[in-house]
């Protein structure tokens, strides 16, 4: 990542994602996790465990330190076996990641919310307050892993898992938590170990839902005489590429031409308005794609690279 990266637009963007994602994960460490000691799987669970370890053995510190110390061993990871991009931005997350913990500390003291005689949590039920720290993290997981990013410490564990083993991104972060979750038998109770599992669990479960929700496209199939038109709105207009397949009517034994493109959620209904403005009269099949691999661009392509456009499309 050069000097000229800086220039634009993705780096901003992302680095904006990056802080709001970690944000997301410091007010659910300080708010949530810390206060009802449930150990997920991740680097925040295992720092508040050595953090209690340390306690019995007379030294304190505070777990904010621990996760930059622990997200720093394992730094040198994720740049040797994930890449330059994904090492570089992990490193900026996992930097802030003790800092936003003491942000929300500093913004909003989690004693505020204890109005209740007793009350020692958030949400004053350890349900309530698990709920709050899955969909916290899920959130902010889905959304770094979206931009080749994480929040460090067992999500580059998960990011390994998912690139070499080929595992679904939930499970290999639900496999890596697991361990950890495991470790907390040392300063927990069996009843918080068993909440953890299933948080931990429930964690890899939906972190594939919000994924598959971030990276959902449309494979879009489309049968017309018109289909020369419709491919240069494709090509010209939304500036994706397509491939056009020699098809043959069941029914009337009719040679035609099928296009097909994998789309964005907007692209397909703008085609599909282009198509109702021109009254062009066309067999439409469409189904969500939530994988995709090669290379795809999000913004706009480049559109003399032929070899890039075979590997989007699958043209030949």
């Amino acid at each position: 990542m050069g000097i000229d990266a800086l220039k634009t637009w993705k780096f901003w963007k992302e680095l904006f994602i990056m802080t709001i994602g970690m944000m997301i994960v410091g007010a659910a460490v300080y708010y949530f996790i810390e206060p009802t000691h449930i150990i997920m799987g991740s680097i925040a669970g295992l720092s508040i465990v050595l953090v209690d370890l340390l306690g019995f053995a007379g030294i304190e510190i505070k777990v904010s330190m621990v996760i930059l110390i622990l997200n720093a061993i394992l730094l040198v990871l994720a740049y040797a076996l994930l890449g330059k991009e994904f090492g570089l931005k992990t490193v900026y997350t996992a930097l802030i990641m003790g800092p936003t913990v003491d942000f929300w500390a500093w913004i909003y003291p989690v004693e505020n919310f204890f109005t209740e005689p007793g009350q020692t949590t958030v949400m004053n039920d350890l349900w309530f307050d698990l709920i709050c720290i899955i969909l916290l993290f899920s959130a902010a997981q889905a959304l770094l892993f979206h931009i080749n990013a994480s929040t460090g410490g067992l999500d580059i564990v998960a990011k390994i898992l998912n690139v070499y083993c080929h595992m679904d991104i939930g499970n290999a972060v639900a496999a890596s938590g697991f361990v950890i979750v495991g470790a907390s038998f040392l300063v927990n109770p069996v009843r918080m170990v068993v909440i953890g599992l299933i948080a931990t669990w429930m964690n890899g479960l939906i972190v594939d839902f919000f994924t598959a929700g971030l990276n959902k496209r449309k494979r879009v199939c489309i049968i017309s005489a018109q289909h020369e038109t419709i491919r240069k709105y494709i090509i010209e207009t939304l500036d994706r590429g397509c491939s056009i397949y020699e098809v043959t009517g069941g029914y009337s034994m009719q040679q035609n031409k099928e296009i097909q493109a994998l789309l964005t959620q907007n692209e397909f209904a703008e085609v599909m308005e282009f198509m109702r403005k021109n009254s062009i009269n066309a067999f439409v099949t469409a189904g969500n794609v939530t994988e995709i691999y090669g290379l795809w661009h999000t913004k706009s392509r480049h559109r003399h690279a032929l070899p890039e456009d075979s590997i989007n499309t699958g043209e030949k």
